[in-house]
């Protein structure tokens, strides 16, 4: 039987605080995690400034070569958030006020001058759809294949919970299966190799680890199949005792 096409995403982050080591993203980490159980790969994150002219080569670009995009950062009530008119702008379209988002922002009665700012956030290109802010915030909003959503982490995974297999159809989930020994890199890499192409389905890495007791290498396999993962964990178990190591199991 065939297997299912791989079905991809590129996370943009957006954000000259992120470039400037102001701000750390942890954003790509909990929405890959997201993704990954509703069977779609992150293959790319990029990150970029707060520039119009990048964020619309950026998305452009994306979405052309992956199935799904996010970005996120740039969606607040200030002159500098321009994420909202950058991507109107890289789909032709033009922005206006969303009913239902704006009716959610004036819940909050606020100065006349202050409403105005945070009606910015209720502005969604033509042709979009909102994404549901389950903190009681500003949504974010889809089009076409592009997902915009908050730069901060707790209204970001707040959005991320409310996407599912509906609106991001999937393939199937990756899982993964990991082993660790007390040996070096340099003395499993060729046979790791010869385990690796012989099962060009599942992804196999290595990653050196120090601890108090000494160094090692953490090896992690990943894939769609369960069955193959087993099969590669037993060679790769397999492969550690004849190197004369332990493995050392999850």
């Amino acid at each position: 039987m065939q297997s299912k096409k791989t079905v991809t995403a590129c996370l943009i982050i957006i954000g000259n605080e992120i470039l400037s080591g102001r701000t750390q993203d942890t954003n790509l980490a909990h929405l890959a995690k997201v993704l990954n159980e509703l069977g779609i790969s992150m293959s790319e994150a990029r990150v970029i400034p707060d520039s119009e002219e990048k964020i619309i080569a950026t998305v452009n670009e994306c979405r052309q070569e992956f199935d799904y995009v996010f970005t996120t950062g740039g969606i607040g009530p200030t002159h500098d958030d321009i994420t909202a008119d950058s991507i109107a702008k890289a789909f032709e379209t033009e922005l206006y006020l969303h009913p239902e988002a704006e009716a959610l922002i004036r819940q909050r009665p606020a100065p006349e001058e202050v409403m105005v700012a945070r009606l910015r956030m209720a502005r969604i290109p033509v042709g979009g759809e909102l994404i549901e802010n389950p903190t009681g915030g500003p949504p974010g909003f889809q089009i076409g294949n592009v997902f915009v959503m908050a730069g901060v982490p707790a209204v970001m995974q707040a959005m991320a919970s409310s996407l599912d297999g509906d609106r991001l159809p999937g393939g199937r989930p990756v899982r993964s299966r990991s082993v660790g020994a007390y040996l070096g890199e340099s003395q499993v890499a060729a046979p790791l190799t010869e385990i690796q192409n012989r099962f060009s389905d599942v992804d196999l890495g290595s990653y050196p680890f120090y601890r108090k007791d000494g160094y090692g290498t953490n090896l992690v396999m990943r894939g769609v199949d369960e069955k193959r993962l087993e099969q590669m964990l037993a060679e790769v178990v397999q492969m550690i005792i004849d190197q004369g190591g332990e493995p050392i199991l999850d």
